[in-house]
């Protein structure tokens, strides 16, 4: 395929068949590493990707907000044959934390950038579905057909083979900056300028061999039953990659599912966890976050009555279920632009908080921490991308963070970075179990 179309293209072609296969991850047999890849357990979401017959680049938050509206306020696509009944995305990808960032290795992913895949392998109800998109012009519904005739003949049935081999890692991280950063943090509470911020750092891995994302992606999914997984892959090879506990937005229609997550402590201590006055108030500051900056968008608004727990492998979260029904002509764009970063990700005050982060962190996150999923006409599914990885060849860069508000301890904070950080360290073959 020729490049992806960044200009003037408004409309692709795509057409549809169903396989008989059970793991679209398996496609990396036949088509290699897939440039895209989504997996959601709790909405039996579950999607892979090759090459790009689009993208949208932005360079810019406003830029940003005018693809998501574009993408979600009508079909870019026009189908040969039967359309899916249900269909994910579309269009994936994501966008910077903030505007601000001098890391030359985010350079490929630009501030903002959604692809549609070429070919699209996802579950749909208890089969497989495949699709293919080109883009509108002459012989575009030959092309169509062709490519589903090479990915319905070619596609493996079974599941993804398992060549999973543990490998040294050489880790660095420095903890005094960190600290250092934490206790300037707490300094700052004490004086009344911040209620909250969340410090994020990044940790620098060295492979004996280039990671294979493919079973970094396979570890992943297994591993963290209870996330959501992805990779994005960007023009240059470098992937994007996570599994991630926490959900900004789920929206269709006028129907909206979000939820409030901070509060963390060793699965040890789970039950002690609902009692911890730190915990509580992290927690509920982005509570009334949510629903503060939710109430002007929604003509109805419901949080559950108190946080349930939700275990996750190394790790329990204090979790609160937000649902709510959008006003009229409210979408994707308005909600990503009200809700990030929310402060389980950010701090509050808002402002002072990324003020604060500017000016201390000391660290360009990226597409950590911001949104990325999917979109796609009245519909778009947008998690927050924590637990995750830049990869590239030998070279990993991990991101972890922590909230800190009034009585945190430096030690505590950097403890709970390690633990986040075992979820990728696993994944990248590090430590088994």
């Amino acid at each position: 395929m020729d490049a992806p179309v960044r200009a003037g293209q408004e409309r692709w072609v795509g057409g549809m068949l169903y396989l008989a296969a059970v793991d679209p991850l398996a496609g990396a047999e036949v088509l290699g590493e897939p440039s895209m890849y989504w997996d959601c357990p709790q909405t039996r979401e579950v999607v892979a990707g090759w090459g790009e017959a689009g993208a949208m680049e932005t360079g810019n938050a406003q830029e940003a907000r005018e693809v998501l509206r574009r993408l979600s306020s009508s079909a870019t696509v026009r189908w040969v044959g039967e359309a899916p009944a249900s269909l994910p995305g579309p269009w994936f990808g994501g966008m910077r934390f903030a505007a601000e960032g001098n890391d030359k290795g985010w350079g490929p992913f630009g501030f903002g950038r959604w692809t549609l895949p070429e070919r699209m392998v996802w579950r749909e109800g208890d089969r497989l579905a495949a699709a293919v998109f080109v883009p509108e012009g002459p012989g575009a519904e030959e092309q169509v057909r062709a490519l589903l005739v090479g990915i319905g003949a070619n596609f493996p049935a079974g599941p993804l083979p398992s060549r999973r081999t543990a490998q040294v890692l050489r880790v660095s991280s420095s903890r005094p900056e960190f600290e250092q950063s934490v206790e300037r943090a707490t300094e700052t509470i004490a004086r009344g300028r911040l209620q909250k911020v969340v410090l994020a750092r990044a940790v620098e891995i060295e492979g004996e061999r280039p990671f294979d994302a493919v079973q970094v992606l396979a570890r992943l999914r297994e591993q963290n039953p209870r996330c959501s997984t992805f990779l994005f892959r960007a023009p240059d090879g470098t992937a994007f990659l996570g599994a991630t506990p926490e959900t900004l937005c789920r929206w269709e229609g006028r129907e909206l599912h979000t939820e409030a997550l901070a509060g963390t402590a060793p699965v040890a201590q789970a039950q002690e966890l609902s009692g911890r006055d730190k915990e509580q108030r992290e927690h509920h500051a982005v509570v009334r976050y949510l629903l503060e900056v939710l109430g002007p968008l929604c003509e109805r608004i419901d949080a559950d009555d108190a946080p349930t727990l939700l275990p996750l492998k190394n790790m329990v979260h204090l979790r609160t279920g937000i649902r709510a029904r959008l006003r009229e002509g409210v979408g994707v764009a308005e909600l990503v632009a009200a809700m990030h970063p929310t402060p389980a990700v950010g701090g509050t005050p808002s402002a002072m908080a990324l003020a604060f982060l500017l000016e201390h962190e000391g660290l360009d996150r990226g597409w950590y921490a911001a949104p990325v999923g999917w979109v796609g006409p009245g519909r778009a599914h947008q998690v927050v991308a924590l637990r995750s990885a830049r990869v590239k060849g030998t070279t990993a860069r991990l991101f972890v963070g922590a909230g800190i508000v009034a009585g945190s301890k430096a030690e505590a904070e950097w403890r709970e970075t390690e633990l986040k950080s075992l979820t990728m360290v696993k994944a990248l073959g590090g430590l088994e179990g």
